[in-house]
């Protein structure tokens, strides 16, 4: 009993990086990915195990139906969020796994897009695209047939794609944030309307918290106002590290050595088209 109790833990342990990184594409939440591959252990530990030929299909498949179901309850409790949603950040220079075979369906960009697809188009597109699953694997994961699965990934691909301007490399946009906060701490106005895109928007995830923006910002104009305006206050005491989140660059901002926020770009030729601020302190625990 105890031997087989060791061989279960063994094998979980063995595919848990994968599970999360299963589990928090589908959620965009680092803390929920958590509770939800805990769940599937504590499965596991009740299954009868002698009965399952692969464990490690088995495990991934029991992630995806239980992270169908968690997507479907978490955008219920959405409804009612304050503000503009952002997912959950995650460091993956210290979970390096978590980007390491494949790193789509990771950045903010792609997990925001992922939001609008239907709880199936998403689970298909994440173990396709960020997994490599055969068709007809996930085709048994979502008890569905292999031709549906291929339509399942080709509407998802061509939302998350299609919507997206070409990214510019991470060296550039590295280079973009650090001028971009640069310029927004001394208010620099100028410096500021040559990094942005004509269409920019900025969007704050603080769930209702003081002093964060409910509502996006939209236009070159109005950002650059806006920094020049909270220049004199909102960066007063921040210390600024760079780090990588989501397998990109992006900067912490720390206020009495506690994380304030993160903050994150989408960049294409045209400059800095999306901001991406997560200020609730529920969010940034992960970081």
């Amino acid at each position: 009993m105890e031997d087989d109790l060791q061989e279960a833990v063994e094998v979980f342990t063995s595919v848990r990086p994968r599970l999360f990184g299963i589990a928090y594409r589908m959620l965009s939440s680092a803390a929920e990915a958590e509770d939800l591959v805990q769940d599937v252990w504590l499965r596991w530990q009740t299954t009868d195990r002698s009965e399952v030929i692969n464990p490690a299909a088995f495990l991934a498949t029991t992630t995806t139906r239980l992270a169908i179901n968690a997507l479907q309850s978490a955008r219920v409790r959405r409804e009612t969020y304050i503000g503009p949603w952002l997912p959950e950040p995650v460091d993956t220079s210290a979970d390096p796994y978590l980007g390491a075979e494949r790193g789509e369906a990771l950045e903010f960009a792609a997990l925001i897009l992922m939001e609008k697809l239907t709880p199936n188009e998403r689970a298909a597109y994440v173990l396709r695209e960020a997994f490599d699953y055969p068709y007809g694997q996930i085709a048994d994961i979502l008890q569905s047939t292999e031709p549906a699965v291929r339509q399942l990934v080709s509407r998802a691909r061509k939302h998350v794609t299609g919507e997206r301007r070409a990214p510019v490399s991470t060296e550039a946009q590295k280079r973009l944030l650090t001028t971009f906060v640069e310029a927004a701490r001394s208010g620099d106005m100028a410096a500021l309307e040559r990094l942005l895109a004509v269409d920019v928007v900025s969007l704050s995830d603080g769930n209702g918290a003081r002093q964060v923006s409910r509502f996006p910002v939209t236009g070159v104009m109005k950002l650059a106002n806006m920094f020049h305006v909270i220049a004199g206050w909102f960066w007063d005491g921040v210390e600024v590290r760079f780090a990588e989140t989501n397998g990109q660059p992006s900067a912490v901002l720390l206020r009495d050595g506690r994380v304030a926020a993160v903050l994150a770009i989408t960049a294409s030729d045209d400059g800095i088209d999306q901001l991406l601020w997560i200020m609730n302190p529920e969010k940034l625990t992960a970081i």
